[in-house]
C-alpha cells in the first residue's frame, strides 16, 4: 500500500542527504514500479467539469497541463529541493532558462541589480544586454572585492547575481558577506551554484535567497540531456516565479526529468570521485613545465583558498590553467590530447576540456576577457571519472609534445 503524500514528506525530511538523493520525491503509481515512472503526457483528464474547475482554481490537487506541472518533473523538483534544503524548486528546460527566469520574475523597469563581472558568457549577455532593454539598471563589480560590492548597493537595488566558483576563472565570492549587504537594502541574492553543486557549497545556508543550476552539468553528469532548476522559498515560487514560468513556458520535459532523477541517485558518488581526481590533476599540473598558472580552489596557491576552505567542502571538479605560449600553444596542446575530449560541456563522467576565449566567452571583447583573467592560453578542464593516472598521462604527453 502506498504511503500518503503527507506521511512520505515527513519521512523524507528526516532522511540524511545520501538517502534523499536516491529516494527523495519518489511517488509511485498504482502499479508499484521500482524506478520512477515517466509520465509522457501533455495534458490530463478530469472526472467531471467541476473537478477541472477546482484544479484550475487551485482548490483541488492534481495536474492540469505539463507546461505548468507534471508528475515526473515534480518528483525531480522535490528531490532536488530536499538535497538543497530549499522550501521549493521549479525545473526549467535549461540552465540558462533558470537564470533568466530567476531574474526576470522579480525585476521591473526602474530596478537596480548588482552582479559579479566574472560570469558565464550567456549570463553576461542577459545581465549586460537583455536587462537594460527592460529598463533595469546594472552595476558590475569585481566579485572578490567586498568594497566594490559595498559601494554598488543602492536603496533601489532589488537583486544580486553571482557565480561562485566562477566560470572559467574559478573565483570564490564570500556568499555570507555579500548576502548580508544585499539583505540590508532588501535585495535578494541569486547564486549560480553549478560549479559547486549542492554537495560542495550549501548556498542557502550561506545566505542565498535563490539558487540556480544547469542540471545539464553534474546532475545529469553523462551528457544525455538539458535541464535547469530554480530553488528558493515557497513564497517566491508561488507569488513571483510560477506566474512567469506558466506564461512563458520554459518547461522541462518529463523524459529529461526522469534522466535527471537517475542522475541525482549517483551525484554524490560521482562528485566525490571527480573532486579527488581534480585535486590530483591540479597538483600535478602546478609542478609541470609549459603551464604558466593553475587555478583550482583546493590548491593553497588559489587567491581565495582560505575562503574556499570555509565555504566549500572540496575544491570542485574543474581545473583551469594557462598554457604557456598563448592561443597557438593552447590549441596545439588540445589537439594532442588522446583521452580527454574537446568539449564545452562540464560536470560529465568523461573528462572534457575547452578553450574559453574562443568558445564559452568568445563574444566578449579581448579587453573584457583580459579583465576576467581569460587569456589566450587559458583552458578549462572538467575532470571526469577515468583513472586519474590515465588523465595525467594524457595531459603529460600533450604538454610534452608542445613544449618539446
Amino acid at each position: 500500500m502506498a504511503k500518503s503524500t503527507d506521511t512520505q514528506e515527513i519521512q523524507e525530511e528526516q532522511w540524511r542527504p545520501a538517502t534523499r538523493m536516491v529516494r527523495g520525491g519518489t511517488r509511485r503509481s498504482e502499479h508499484g514500479e521500482t524506478s520512477e515512472a515517466i509520465f509522457m503526457t501533455s495534458g490530463y483528464v478530469y472526472d467531471d467539469a467541476g473537478e477541472a474547475e477546482a484544479r484550475f482554481k487551485g482548490d483541488a490537487p492534481g495536474f492540469v497541463y505539463s507546461r505548468f506541472g507534471n508528475p515526473t518533473v515534480a518528483m525531480f523538483e522535490r528531490r532536488l529541493a530536499l538535497i538543497e534544503g530549499a522550501e521549493a524548486c521549479k525545473a526549467t528546460s535549461t540552465g540558462m532558462a533558470a537564470v533568466f527566469a530567476s531574474l526576470m520574475a522579480q525585476l521591473r523597469a526602474g530596478d537596480h541589480i548588482v552582479a559579479s563581472r566574472a560570469l558565464f558568457g550567456s549570463c553576461l549577455y542577459i545581465v549586460n544586454e537583455l536587462l537594460p532593454r527592460y529598463g533595469i539598471e546594472v552595476t558590475l563589480v569585481d566579485g572578490t572585492d567586498l568594497d566594490q560590492w559595498r559601494a554598488a548597493f543602492r536603496p533601489d537595488t532589488r537583486c544580486v547575481f553571482l557565480e561562485s566558483p566562477s566560470n572559467p576563472g574559478l573565483e570564490i565570492i564570500d556568499l555570507q558577506a555579500v548576502s548580508a549587504m544585499a539583505h540590508e537594502v532588501g535585495a535578494r541574492l541569486v547564486v549560480d551554484n553549478v560549479f559547486a553543486t549542492p554537495l560542495l557549497q550549501p548556498a542557502m545556508q550561506l545566505g542565498a535567497d535563490i539558487v540556480v543550476y544547469s542540471a545539464t552539468k553534474h546532475i545529469d553528469g553523462q551528457g544525455r540531456c538539458l535541464g535547469g532548476a530554480i530553488l528558493s522559498s515557497q513564497a517566491f515560487v508561488d507569488e513571483e516565479l510560477l506566474p512567469f514560468l506558466r506564461h512563458t513556458g520554459p518547461s522541462l520535459s518529463p523524459f529529461n526529468a526522469w534522466v535527471l532523477l537517475k542522475g541525482l541517485e549517483t551525484l554524490e558518488l560521482r562528485v566525490e570521485r571527480m573532486c579527488a581526481n581534480a585535486l590530483d590533476v591540479a597538483t600535478f599540473l602546478e609542478g609541470r613545465g609549459g603551464v604558466a598558472r593553475v587555478l583550482y580552489p583546493g590548491l593553497a596557491s588559489h587567491p581565495q583558498y582560505a575562503l574556499a576552505q570555509r565555504q566549500m567542502s572540496a575544491g570542485g571538479t574543474i581545473v583551469s590553467f594557462d598554457v604557456a605560449g598563448g592561443k597557438n600553444a593552447a590549441f596545439a596542446f588540445l589537439d594532442r590530447l588522446r583521452l580527454i575530449d574537446i568539449s564545452n560541456n562540464l560536470g560529465d563522467s568523461k573528462s572534457l576540456i575547452t578553450h574559453p576565449a574562443t568558445t564559452t566567452h568568445q563574444r566578449l571583447s579581448p579587453e573584457d576577457r583580459a579583465a576576467l583573467g581569460i587569456g589566450d592560453g587559458l583552458v578549462r578542464l572538467s575532470v571526469g571519472l577515468e583513472d586519474v593516472e590515465d588523465i595525467k598521462s594524457d595531459l603529460a604527453q600533450a604538454m610534452d609534445g608542445v613544449s618539446g
